[in-house]
This record gives structure tokens, sequence and C-alpha cells, in this order.
């Protein structure tokens, strides 16, 4: 359990429309889940001496330790902007140096199965979030690999299986609309692993403001099985998508 709550010293006090946070209460490295439950989740159950250092929208966000190592877990709400938003922030403001977002998605890709772990090396997106930012016509961004190089080796040395490539990251829950729909604007030589809505906008920004970001997934729909997922089966396969991004961390 999550120990206290932030303590606001105003002599440090760093503030910004969307956090209120002292000076090093914010680690150099964050894991971004977008449920603000699974960062808490995380703090309670993985990290040490782990406070609430945000609580505005209640976008939790909590610092401790892993292994002895700082960590901050922020949540960041659904979507590009609201991803960016805390990204920007925490990169701009907060002097992060690395996020690794965490978090779920789908695949209609034939060698993508229910649970699997993906680690993105790019992303495709429609986006206007660039056009907008700085007048970037963009639709394709890399993850840094450096840091995605480093979740890789530290997931095979724990025996986490990822699967690394492209993924999109839509606007649009595809559930939602039709499939075809949904896909025929696509270029049809990226074959995705994976759909989502965030990792696109939390790249880009690394990459405008020089820092690093990576992404992993754990995949919870696809076309090609509709098993229903066991709530054990869920949570070991979530969970080991957390310790990866957990080792991750320097």
């Amino acid at each position: 359990m999550p120990t206290k709550n932030i303590e606001n010293n105003e002599e440090n006090l760093i503030s910004t429309p969307h956090m209120r946070n002292n000076k090093g209460d914010i680690a150099k490295t964050v894991i971004m889940p977008g449920d603000p439950l699974r960062a808490k989740y995380i703090a309670e159950n993985f990290l040490e001496d782990a406070y609430l250092v945000n609580d505005i929208r209640n976008m939790l966000a909590y610092t401790g330790t892993y292994k002895g190592k700082k960590v901050t877990i922020f949540s960041s709400g659904m979507g590009i902007p609201s991803a960016c938003i805390y990204t920007y922030e925490l990169f701009k403001f907060h002097d992060v140096e690395k996020i690794i977002r965490i978090g779920t998605c789908g695949s209609s890709h034939d060698d993508v199965k229910l649970l699997d772990v993906i680690l993105a090396d790019q992303s495709f997106s429609f986006s206007s979030f660039p056009k907008v930012y700085a007048s970037d016509d963009i639709n394709l961004i890399s993850s840094s690999k450096e840091l995605t190089d480093h979740i890789e080796e530290v997931s095979t040395s724990l025996g986490i299986k990822v699967k690394r490539g492209t993924i999109l990251t839509g606007d649009i829950f595809d559930l939602y609309v039709d499939k075809k729909t949904y896909k025929d604007p696509y270029p049809q030589d990226l074959h995705p692993l994976a759909v989502e809505m965030e990792a696109f906008g939390i790249f880009y920004l690394a990459h405008k403001l020089n820092k690093q970001a990576a992404c992993l997934l754990t995949v919870v729909d696809t076309i090609h099985d509709k098993r229903q997922i066991s709530s054990e089966d869920r949570e070991h396969s979530l969970n080991n998508m957390i310790k990866a991004a957990l080792e991750s961390v320097e």
C-alpha cells in the first residue's frame, strides 16, 4: 500500500494546469499506464515506500522504489491528447528522461495471440498532433531504439517473450466501427501487430524534446480468438508486462 500522500512544499512546488508536485517527487523514469487504477495497482503491489504524487483530475501517480531504483507510475488517461498533456509536462517541467507506456491493445495480425506482449518499434497514426504541435506532416514515428532494445533484453532475461514490431495508434476505439472501414485508409504494407490509442503521441514528443520513450502492450482482443480470458490469465499477462517495464528501470 502507498504509505503517504503528497505533501506540497511551496518553496519547491512545480505547478502546471494538470499536476502539482514538489521538485524531485517525479523520478527520471516514468511507467505510464492509461488507467489511474492500474497505476494504483502497480504502486500497491510492486513498489516499496510508494507515495501519491498527483491526484489532480483523479489522474493518479505514485513514486516509490522497485528493487532500490526510484520510479514513478503516472497514469495518462485515454487517447493522444490526454497522454500528451502528461508526457509534455513530465518531460518539460519535471526533467523526466524516459517514459515507458504500458497498456492493453487489440490485434488482427495472424501471428498475434491473446495475452501476447507486444514491444513497439514504431507507431503509425493519422493523428493531427504533430501538425498542430510543430507543423510536422508525419504519420510514422519510432520508439527510442536504445530504450526499446534494453526492454527487449530485460524481457528475454526474465523469460518473458515479447513480439516486436509496428503498431497503430488510433483516435477511434476500433471495436466501435466497421473493421474494413477502419483498416482501409492505412498503408497495406504496414502489417501492424496491434492497435492502441496513445503511443504515437508519446513517441513524437520524446523525439521533439530529446527524450526517450517506449511502449509495451498486452493483447486483450483479437479477431482470431473470441475466448473469454480468465481473470487469473489476464492478471498474469499484465503482470509480465509490468515486470518487464519495471525491471528496465536503470
